[in-house]
């Protein structure tokens, strides 16, 4: 087993690092982040840092980087209030990848990469029509995190959107079924495979 300390992570270079980083938790759901600014103007963007928060308010949090340059995403948020959250499958990974490009602010991804924008009545950011699973979210509120200047962004979910059969009676969405992709890193994703559910655990209950 190898011992990687602190100093060693400070001593790697930036890219390494950020790999590295990423890989410690393991696989993480890779979702593009729709938005719009009060213009009308569409943003996609792919993030890996989406967490549930709580179900009673529905609430999920998404970590935006430190905000030194522009950043097109947390701008739109901040603006409209509103935005979704679209899981990526493997037909649309190319482009959801390429969506991480750099592209100038009056440039939408959507229509650099191909993808369509799908929108609801009430809601103003634009769903990513060919994702399987998606939701829409209003902001509740963003937490400065002091420790390295990222943002929690804390949204409240008004609506989602899934093929009838992926969904259980008890809730459960099968997202194996679905084609959901995980990621690690800058350039690394997975496919979720379902091995097994088990039972709600109780303490006094033995193995």
């Amino acid at each position: 087993m190898k011992n990687i300390h602190l100093t060693d992570i400070e001593a790697m270079e930036k890219l390494a690092r950020v790999q590295f980083a990423n890989s410690l938790p393991g696989p993480k759901p890779i979702s593009l982040i729709g938005s719009v600014n009060e213009t009308g103007q569409t943003n996609l963007a792919p993030f890996s840092s989406v967490t549930h928060l709580g179900s009673n308010p529905l609430l999920i949090g998404l970590i935006s980087r430190p905000d030194l340059v522009d950043r097109h995403t947390l701008a739109n948020i901040i603006q409209t209030r509103s935005y979704t959250i679209n899981h990526v499958h493997s037909g649309i990974l190319d482009q959801a990848h390429h969506c991480s490009a750099r592209y100038p602010r009056e440039i939408s991804e959507f229509t650099a990469t191909g993808l369509t924008p799908h929108f609801e009545p009430g809601i103003a950011a634009p769903f990513v029509a060919e994702s399987r699973f998606r939701f829409a979210l209003d902001l509740v509120e963003t937490v400065p995190i002091t420790a390295n200047d990222t943002i929690l962004i804390i949204g409240k979910v008004r609506l989602a959107q899934i093929p009838e059969e992926h969904l259980a009676a008890d809730g459960a969405v099968d997202l194996a079924a679905l084609g959901s992709l995980a990621s690690t890193a800058l350039d690394t994703y997975f496919e979720l495979s379902q091995p097994t559910r088990l039972p709600y655990a109780k303490a006094k209950k033995t193995l």
